[in-house]
């Protein structure tokens, strides 16, 4: 049977003790069922799980022995970096875990012409406190070393600067429109110049306005690609990284 883990906060771990209480306890001793002796893994985002023994358990929190501990393989370059227009809320909480999943490195969500809050103060900080907490589940049960970084949202001005500023960074816009590439010779091209990062820049339901495709255009994106099917944005996102880790071999 596969040890269930957790992701704790870096200070409950001082040394070779756990000191676990809060919200992360009751899961473990009200729906885990765990006792005194019983094994876990702890995952303080250091790159390393922590094979920890409880040793003292009460009404508040419980004491854990670490055992061992083993690395964790990194994120391989390059890494993957989704800049998403926001879609409605439930969509965003499926393509945040299946990206956590997937290995993307990166997720910066942005407001757009057509995405469905159009303001950055739509995008409220219970909502956002929903996709960390989803993004840190998906993360514990995936076994990844390090969360999956997710930004505050942003405008699409904003966040292609972000990409412009970076060194060896390989940007891919897919469009449901008219486009200028296929999504092989968009990744054919991009591969020569060796990239250590891949910017995925989806949109919302809505799509991109052409404002917003003769942006992308100003900042050396052309429009590429994925078929002859229009996809949904999260069967996009899903794909895309996909693709790219088949590529990439990331």
């Amino acid at each position: 049977m596969a040890l269930r883990r957790f992701w704790i906060e870096p200070q409950s771990l001082s040394g070779e003790q756990v000191h676990i209480d809060g919200d992360l306890f009751h899961h473990i001793r009200d729906v885990c069922r765990f006792g005194e002796g019983d094994h876990f893994e702890v995952l303080p985002g250091d790159g390393k799980a922590y094979l920890a023994q409880i040793t003292k358990m009460n009404k508040r929190d419980l004491l854990a022995q670490v055992k061992e501990d083993r690395v964790i393989e990194p994120l391989k370059k390059p890494w993957i970096h989704l800049a998403l227009s926001v879609p409605r809320y439930p969509k965003v909480d499926f393509i945040l875990e299946k990206s956590v999943e997937l290995g993307v490195h990166t997720v910066s969500l942005f407001v757009s012409d057509h995405s469905f809050p159009r303001e950055l103060k739509d995008v409220s900080e219970s909502r956002m406190a929903r996709f960390e907490k989803i993004n840190r589940a998906a993360a514990q049960q995936s076994g990844r070393g390090e969360l999956m970084h997710l930004s505050k949202p942003d405008t699409l001005e904003n966040v292609l600067q972000a990409f412009k500023s970076r060194d060896r960074a390989l940007g891919l816009f897919p469009y449901e429109g008219e486009a200028a590439l296929t999504w092989q010779q968009a990744i054919r091209d991009g591969r020569k110049d060796q990239p250590e990062e891949v910017w995925l820049f989806v949109g919302s339901e809505g799509g991109f306005s052409v404002r917003e495709v003769e942006l992308f255009q100003q900042h050396g994106l052309q429009p590429m690609t994925m078929g002859s099917q229009i996809l949904r944005v999260e069967t996009a996102c899903v794909a895309l990284a996909s693709v790219i880790k088949y590529e990439f071999g990331c």
